[in-house]
């Protein structure tokens, strides 16, 4: 198995004005394939940095991946860089450079000259095309002992920085040329299962004992915790990696059911509207406290016009009152943060769109606002179908954007659990 590092430049991840998720994601996509990554680190955009660091880094690896750098501004330092660490001549790419102009020309807008900098590629570079900005990716031959010791040649992978740009040259682009250049000394099969709704101890407790002979077998079981789910992932290597992982997902499926909610690469909000799709039936929304978090949600899935009416987002009482039919007496005496609050707005919601299904959210975000009785972090959600409406009450003590993020994932288990349960509920 080779080694791999990375090497993610830019002062703003130093600064903490940026999150990298570089690093998290291309360990994932590498890890999910069976390799794993032998360091991480990051740098600040100046040359002494960067240099160091993929100096450093090609003594070690032999799959070296940097991250950023190759724009055109004045702090975009890495290709120039890296070419004069390798004495190699950058010349233009005249492919690369009608690509540039056509991405301007294609969006009606002026090409600034600094761009035509992008079109400069090292002598003997494999370029990687991007289909989604102007930057190319570069792919490096390293000779054996320029800079590592052995006898093999090593891989210089240079990928542009945004991350929209990154991700697909990546998967589609490098990830199949390192699987045919670094083929795995034996078979790898890997299955992660998505689930919401438990936390990560209580969920490892559920699995954990179940498939310890399947572990001391060579199964490894691995967990990622995030925002309102977890993702489990069993893997395994050799001759019997298939059978170990195979029974893996059985048993998980088993002692998991109701909390998987996808095996593939997608959100519960993609596969929320799969569900809707395929039956043909529609979403309409009404968000208090979330105000617009679920409907932006749903709105960022490719093909969601097709289910998604539209929703409200009645964040003042007289919003709930004029707007989806709440009364006087009910905000009154019970509340905006109340069961039947959210029922009515639910309906209201369904009705007024006319929709198969309509969810509705209302509660308290904080950090001010709590009482003894109905603590911050209070929400209640209500889902209407055509012939009921359900209420949950659930208590997210976590800070607003969090709270508005799990508190939709939440309203989204919801309405599956749902489509799953009229699927199988005889007529």
């Amino acid at each position: 198995m080779p080694r791999i590092q990375i090497i993610n430049t830019g002062t703003e991840l130093m600064l903490g004005r940026v999150l990298n998720t570089h690093q998290q994601w291309l360990c994932r996509q590498l890890a999910d394939h069976g390799y794993l990554v032998q360091r991480q680190i990051a740098v600040a955009d100046t040359g002494e940095a960067i240099v160091n660091a993929v100096r450093d880094s090609l003594a070690q690896a032999e799959v070296v991946i940097t991250t950023g750098g190759l724009g055109p501004t004045s702090d975009d330092l890495t290709r120039d860089l890296v070419a004069q660490l390798l004495g190699r001549q950058l010349t233009t790419d005249e492919r690369v450079l009608r690509h540039i102009e056509q991405y301007f020309l294609s969006r009606r807008r002026p090409q600034p000259e600094s761009t035509k900098v992008q079109a400069l590629v090292p002598e003997g570079a494999t370029v990687l095309m991007n289909a989604f900005g102007t930057a190319p990716g570069l792919i490096l031959e390293i000779p054996p002992h320029q800079f590592n010791p052995t006898d093999r040649t090593a891989w210089l992978i240079m990928l542009p920085g945004p991350p929209r740009e990154l991700r697909p040259m990546f998967s589609d682009q490098v990830l199949p040329q390192v699987t045919r250049r670094f083929p795995l000394p034996s078979t790898y099969v890997c299955r992660t299962l998505r689930t919401t709704g438990m936390g990560e101890s209580k969920l490892e407790e559920a699995i954990a004992q179940p498939l310890k002979a399947l572990t001391d077998a060579g199964l490894e079981l691995g967990y990622c915790a995030r925002m309102g789910e977890v993702d489990v992932r069993v893997s395994a290597c050799g001759p019997h990696a298939s059978t170990l992982v195979a029974s893996a997902e059985k048993m998980i499926r088993a002692l998991l059911a109701q909390y998987i909610y996808t095996a593939e690469e997608e959100s519960l909000e993609q596969v929320v509207v799969r569900l809707l799709t395929k039956r043909q039936q529609t979403l309409a929304v009404a968000e208090s406290c979330t105000g617009g978090c679920l409907a932006h949600r749903l709105t960022n899935v490719p093909g969601a016009s097709a289910v998604f009416w539209g929703g409200w987002i009645t964040y003042a009482n007289t919003a709930k009152l004029q707007e989806l039919g709440v009364s006087a007496a009910t905000l009154e005496t019970l509340g905006a943060v109340s069961e039947p609050t959210a029922q009515t707005m639910a309906e209201g919601a369904r009705a007024g769109a006319d929709a198969d299904y309509a969810l509705a959210i209302t509660g308290i975000a904080g950090p001010a606002g709590g009482s003894p009785e109905k603590p911050v972090g209070t929400v209640f959600i209500g889902l209407a179908t055509r012939t009921k409406t359900v209420v949950v009450q659930q208590l997210n003590q976590m800070d607003r954007e969090t709270f508005k993020y799990v508190t939709t994932q939440q309203a989204l288990e919801l309405l599956r659990r749902e489509l799953l349960a009229e699927q199988v509920t005889p007529a």
